[in-house]
């Protein structure tokens, strides 16, 4: 075992001793040392549970024959950092996360690895890890959010109820009352926001990849079986320790092409082509930008979540979760392992009741394709990502004026003193890795162009990203940025911009000629951050089409 470099022979003496000043027996010391790496923190929702899932963890592990360590590992909401300056730290984060976890397991050469998280970053962060260093390794996501619930029986939700209602408070359609009852019901307790956004897209991602175990995707915050899958995953790692079964045996070309079919499914957030790009990167996979959406074209939108439809996660899980989505898919599945031990197909057959008004069969789809389509264009060479599961039929296809904003802030006010109008786009820019630094969420303006009663009159465009509960004519992770001189650095107030989704075409009408001629005036901006972690990251972080990874070049 990795383990027996610190508890084996005589030049180990001074090893041992630290371990058994750690507590750790005489007795266990031939027993696999598993790595628990855990994200608790009292400062997000999704998190606070975790102390308990910790406790059945680690006995799991100990039932199954190993001897659990636990060590903590950073999180941020990126709900509470929002529409400020802590946005720029959140995607960074993925990367230290990603660090972090591989410098304590290769410090200590611990044998397994159980990963407890469950938020945004948090999840790609680990399975980052995972990939890279190639040890056993499965992940317990802690569980989505109950729905939150009005006297009316009104069922209450966290984008919707907050950030949207902002916007509807200011445009006069609420009044602060009802706001306040928002406010008060949209979380309502433990686990990840209840809709389809980052988080919850992120845990159904990873057990489809096989990295969870059946039904950790969906099982909810507050369930008797989380804690169940819990326990079976502290005594699954001890076997995936003695059987030699490491992710990249897992995280196959057909594990990822089935997470994108999923997502597509879904309709999950856009933010999922960021992270799998970075985890596939890690695992030595090839996954070019374009897979996304040759795939999209090929699988039809099964389900109609929240932020943009109707369904919430708990629905889901009730309705035949992950494996439900995998058996309505049929052939399109591809086989593969997985950390139950079965194979995909084998826990495919397991299921033999899906609730179809959830997740529907693909011969009556919600939509005909996916629900993530990649652009191309003059103001997107390189790519960008639209939710279009998220856009109406109307929107589909628009022609704007750019309104052109170099922060996110600055976008924001325009939208909130009502200068922004109906015919108009949106632009975003210098929100990039790079430009940021960090790439923000944009949900605060994406949110407002919607509780504003824009989002069939006004489309929005950024080098940044968004959040997974952003819906409306959104579209993100422009490239090349218009930190590194990308065309969306180019583009002025009044030039009219073509977006035709169907097409998968973003299009600025300006001849080449005045293109050039702008390009030869460009200069590059300022760093908006010039000190600290973020500083340094800006100088290492690749492209949005790349997954935004860290460069050791």
């Amino acid at each position: 075992m990795r383990s027996d470099v610190i508890t084996k022979g005589l030049e180990r003496v001074p090893h041992r001793a630290l371990l058994k000043g750690a507590g750790v027996p005489q007795s266990e010391m031939d027993k696999p040392f598993i790595g628990v790496a855990t994200s608790f923190t009292d400062l997000i929702p999704g998190h606070v549970g975790m102390r308990d899932l910790e406790r059945y963890i680690e006995k799991g592990v100990h039932t199954g024959g190993g001897y659990a360590f636990f060590f903590g590992i950073p999180g941020v909401c990126d709900g509470i950092a929002m529409g400020h300056k802590g946005m720029h730290y959140s995607l960074p984060t993925r990367e230290l996360i990603a660090d972090m976890v591989e410098s304590v397991v290769e410090a200590h050469r611990l044998d397994g690895l159980v990963l407890l998280t469950n938020c945004d970053k948090i999840t790609p962060g680990m399975l980052m890890a995972a990939a890279r260093l190639d040890i056993p390794a499965i992940v317990v996501t802690a569980g989505p959010m109950l729905s939150g619930r009005g006297s009316d029986g009104r069922r209450y939700s966290f984008v919707t109820d907050t950030f949207e209602a902002m916007a509807r408070y200011k445009a006069g359609v609420i009044d602060a009352k009802e706001l306040q009852v928002c406010e008060d019901n949209a979380c309502p307790g433990m686990g990840s926001c209840q809709g389809l956004f980052t988080a919850n897209t992120m845990a159904i991602l990873t057990e489809t990849l096989g990295m969870s175990l059946p039904r950790c995707g969906t099982a909810l915050a507050v369930s008797a079986l989380k804690r169940r899958i819990a326990f079976a995953s502290g005594e699954k790692i001890v076997e995936l320790v003695r059987k030699d079964i490491t992710p990249r045996q897992i995280l196959t070309r057909a594990a990822f092409e089935n997470a994108i079919r999923v997502d597509l499914a879904l309709g999950g957030s856009s933010n999922t082509v960021l992270h799998l790009l970075a985890i596939a990167n890690e695992a030595g996979i090839e996954l070019p930008l374009e897979t996304f959406d040759i795939l999209s074209k090929q699988t039809p939108q099964l389900a109609s979540m929240n932020p943009a439809g109707q369904h919430f996660m708990e629905d889901l899980d009730v309705a035949g979760g992950v494996l439900g989505v995998l058996k309505q898919l049929g052939d399109s599945v591809k086989d593969n392992p997985t950390v139950m031990g079965a194979s995909v197909r084998e826990l495919v057959s397991s299921i033999d009741k899906i609730d179809e008004s959830v997740i529907r069969p693909v011969s009556d789809p919600v939509k005909k394709e996916g629900g993530i389509a990649i652009l191309f264009g003059n103001l997107c060479p390189k790519g960008a990502v639209v939710k279009q599961s998220g856009v109406s039929s109307a929107m589909m296809k628009f022609t704007g004026t750019a309104r052109c904003f170099d922060s996110e802030e600055k976008a924001m006010k325009a939208l909130m003193d009502g200068n922004i109008r109906p015919g108009d786009i949106v632009v975003i820019r210098y929100e990039g890795p790079k430009g940021g630094p960090g790439m923000r969420e944009m949900l605060a303006p994406t949110a407002a162009i919607m509780g504003l009663g824009l989002g069939e009159s006004v489309a929005l465009i950024t080098d940044g990203r968004f959040s997974g509960g952003t819906r409306g004519p959104c579209i993100g992770h422009i490239s090349p940025e218009a930190a590194e001189g990308g065309p969306i650095a180019l583009v002025e107030d009044g030039d009219k911009i073509v977006l035709d989704i169907p097409s998968r075409t973003l299009e600025l009408l300006v001849g080449e000629e005045t293109l050039e001629t702008r390009r030869a005036a460009w200069q590059p901006p300022a760093p908006k951050i010039s000190k600290g972690w973020l500083a340094r990251y800006a100088k290492v972080v690749t492209s949005a089409y790349t997954g935004a990874v860290t460069s050791a070049e």
